[in-house]
């Protein structure tokens, strides 16, 4: 099994930034498309963005202008920069991929532990 692993999480100030990191534990030959998600207490798991190994990206709404997703295909490495932070951000944010080869297997529907992020306002 791949183990993605967040990073980049913690506490900030409403309007503040962060970036968040991911990246699978072990060499990786490819990854196809890569997303953040993100639950809140009591709420469904959300898609916030993904990008697709040529870089195409989608947003969830309540993001669009202010995160950005991005990806480096050398390092298989997945970012989420996140500006203008507002307290409804508040969520463990969790990385994915879709399919993964590595190990001279196929992977599908990686998750990450999670990371948390707290907004503070």
């Amino acid at each position: 099994q791949v183990q993605l692993v967040e990073s980049g999480g913690g506490l900030v100030q409403a309007g503040g930034s962060l970036r968040l990191s991911c990246a699978a534990s072990g060499s990786i030959i490819y990854s196809n498309t890569m997303a953040w998600y993100r639950q809140a207490p009591g709420k469904q798991r959300e898609l916030v963005a993904q990008v697709t190994r040529s870089g195409s990206t989608n947003y969830a709404d309540s993001v669009k202008g202010r995160f950005t997703i991005s990806r480096d295909n050398a390092k298989n490495t997945v970012y989420l920069q996140m500006n203008s932070l507002k307290s409804e951000d508040t969520a463990v944010y969790y990385c994915n991929a879709d399919q993964i080869l590595t190990g001279g297997r196929w992977y599908y529907h990686c998750w990450g532990q999670g990371t948390q992020v707290t907004v503070s306002s």
